[in-house]
């Protein structure tokens, strides 16, 4: 018989058994599933404990009194509780009342046919009824059946003249019409999140401060010198810049205009957190973290926080400021791309989680997860698991506040881009989560609802006409796969994963065609990279493991092999130091996928060896650091990287 405590674990969404890569089920043990449930809210130290959480959440999930319940578009709705009266309010304004029909499964609403967020008022409650059609607006929606290609690029690592040493949104601006011009439809771009003003040290893109504004470095600025640099000097460059950003906003500004964009932006408490950092942190580099901030402001809701919104309008209005000159610049780099051509435009990549001193969790407490990290169970490569370091929402969080926070986050990265990248999409529904002081071997996978967060992707892809890619490289839970696919959400089809039973290359004309085609990821070596062995010299530097060289020997033989069988080259192999070569046929070779979309990275049209980030380190590898040799016009002036762009635009026309 099942113990309460795993009967709690079990109801309250927290897996008491996980399968690992060997195929062996593990069983979580008690002490990990009881700091989980506290950190989730359901105490369970004691029997009494279990009891009063049980309730709890019996009382918390009764769907008819919940703020928001999603369904889809032509199905029956399923409520639980008693028949009753209820009347639905529909955007268009029609109302549609009744009585909520009975069965032994439960109560049922009928089917609405418009999708959109309508009112439903029934036993006393009013609830948001959030009606997702069956899939999102698709890349086939997109491209109108054509086989799109388009380019991915490291928006810090882009150059302009006189950028300061960081790029900018303008770089980007200038890069999007280029690549548009050339025939791209679609610029996948790096995390452009807020990180930290108070702390310049804090530059990695998937540990951001808010995944609901942006990163104010990325504002262009002419700062004569500091940009001729190989690597990005972070603190140095930021420092610079935002010194003169505010010597701009005090030499004046439009107040009218920020205003007007402070009502309806929703980044107020983000501005807030920012200048309550400005004003706590110098002399005391500790406050960088808000929960080592005096107790009166660790709460957005104190009286103290109110007092020094009252005291600080103009360090507020900076902050504010600096979000809308981030939006204006980004939005001109998507209207850029679509003026030039481009079908979807810019791809925006949406990380996984935040820091937990950003300001995600310090202004929206009740709806993050506390006390615990996510991270990743144990892998052949990684035999303690991982800890990310970051933080998530909390399934709790999101049903009890009405998705108001997963919504706020999803809208803000479709505001400005034709599409959004979901970073580990597996997190829509599940997370492995690390109770703090436990090794990451000591935690559990915690269920999110997947349906509903589903529903709302589509939704808002819809309303917003823009693709959803879904990072599901890893293992996902069984048929959520299938479940991606139905919705719409396009995965990711990687060339070096794409490999048969034997350990040869797969056709790229059997990849999938709702799928995107890469040859690579920010995370993984580039194609010259690979070629050429740099990623073993690394890891051999850093006594990482990994394949060597009798391994890759094979590997480049396979994969010469493929490009040849699928028309990529018809070239001998080329010797194991010319990158060039490889990234030229892996070029040709990506053009030839099934998929709708192809993106080829800046780095593979450029033949760079190095990859933005090595995984499993911080400092050891210049991560997230790397510039690109020449600003937008140069290297849209390279014969050898347009011969790529070419022969992708060729082969995706079918020549």
């Amino acid at each position: 018989m099942t113990s309460p405590l795993r009967q709690l674990a079990r109801a309250a969404g927290i897996a008491i058994q996980w399968r690992d890569v060997n195929g062996t089920d593990q069983t979580v043990p008690e002490e990990s599933l009881r700091a989980v449930l506290g950190a989730i809210g359901f105490p369970a130290d004691t029997d009494a404990d279990i009891a009063d959480s049980f309730e709890t959440l019996r009382a918390e999930t009764s769907q008819h009194a919940l703020p928001l319940v999603t369904a889809t578009l032509g199905e029956r709705i399923r409520l639980s509780g008693a028949p009753g009266r209820y009347r639905i309010t529909l955007e268009s304004g029609q109302s549609i009342d009744g009585i909520a029909e009975a069965t032994a499964e439960g109560i049922w609403l009928p089917a609405i046919t418009e999708p959109g967020y309508h009112r439903l008022d029934f036993a006393g409650n009013s609830s948001t009824l959030a009606i997702a059609p069956r899939r999102a607006y698709t890349l086939a929606d997109a491209g109108g059946g054509a086989k799109l290609w388009g380019l991915t690029v490291q928006v810090y690592g882009l150059r302009r003249h006189q950028d300061g040493g960081i790029g900018d949104f303008l770089a980007l601006e200038q890069f999007c019409a280029r690549a548009a011009q050339a025939g791209a439809d679609a610029i996948g771009i790096s995390p452009v999140h807020a990180l930290f003003s108070s702390d310049v040290t804090r530059f990695g893109p998937y540990a951001p401060s808010n995944r609901a504004a942006l990163n104010v470095l990325h504002i262009a600025h002419d700062i004569p010198g500091g940009e001729d640099g190989n690597f990005v000097n972070w603190p140095l460059a930021a420092a610079t810049k935002l010194k003169l950003l505010r010597e701009d906003f005090e030499r004046g500004h439009d107040a009218a205009a920020l205003h007007e964009y402070r009502r309806h932006a929703g980044i107020e408490r983000h501005a807030i957190f920012e200048a309550l950092s400005a004003t706590l942190t110098p002399g005391n580099p500790a406050a960088a973290d808000w929960r080592n901030w005096p107790a009166a402001y660790q709460h957005p809701d104190n009286p103290a926080v109110a007092r020094f919104i009252l005291e600080n309008p103009r360090e507020i209005a900076f902050h504010a400021w600096l979000q809308m000159r981030a939006e204006q610049g980004l939005g001109a780099a998507q209207e850029a791309a679509r003026a030039a051509g481009a079908r979807i435009g810019l791809i925006s990549d949406l990380a996984v989680g935040t820091d937990h001193a950003g300001s995600t969790s310090w202004s929206r407490q009740d709806e993050v997860l506390k006390g615990l990290e996510i991270g990743a169970p144990p892998d052949l490569i990684n035999r303690e698991g991982q800890s990310w370091g970051i933080t998530a929402f909390s399934p709790r969080g999101l049903r009890n506040s009405g998705f108001s926070a997963f919504l706020e986050m999803l809208r803000h990265a479709l505001r400005h881009a034709g599409g959004v990248r979901i970073d580990h999409v597996m997190g829509l529904a599940r997370l492995w989560v690390i109770p703090h002081g436990f090794p990451s071997t000591g935690g559990a996978y915690l269920a999110l609802p997947a349906d509903d967060l589903m529903r709302l992707v589509t939704l808002e892809s819809h309303r917003h006409k823009a693709v959803v890619l879904g990072e599901d490289l890893g293992t996902l839970p069984d048929g959520y796969g299938e479940k991606l696919s139905a919705a719409g959400i396009a995965g990711m089809r990687v060339l070096w994963f794409e490999r048969d039973e034997r350990g040869g290359f797969t056709p790229p004309d059997t990849w999938t065609p709702t799928a995107v085609a890469m040859t690579t990821t920010h995370d993984l070596p580039t194609t010259a990279g690979w070629w050429e062995g740099k990623d073993i010299e690394w890891r051999a530097k850093l006594n990482m493991k990994g394949d060597g060289e009798t391994e890759r020997a094979s590997d480049r033989a396979a994969l010469w092999s493929a490009f040849q069988a699928s028309g990529a080259t018809a070239a001998p192999q080329p010797p194991d130091n010319d990158g060039a070569a490889a990234t030229y046929a892996a070029a040709a070779h990506l053009g030839r996928a099934a998929c709708t979309l192809a993106l080829l990275p800046v780095e593979a049209a450029l033949s760079l060896p190095e990859q933005p980030n090595l995984p499993g380190t911080v400092d050891e590898h210049p991560n997230w650091r790397r510039r690109l040799p020449g600003d937008a016009e140069a290297i849209f002036g390279r014969e050898d990287f347009l011969a790529r762009l070419a022969v992708l635009a060729q082969t995706r026309e079918g020549k």
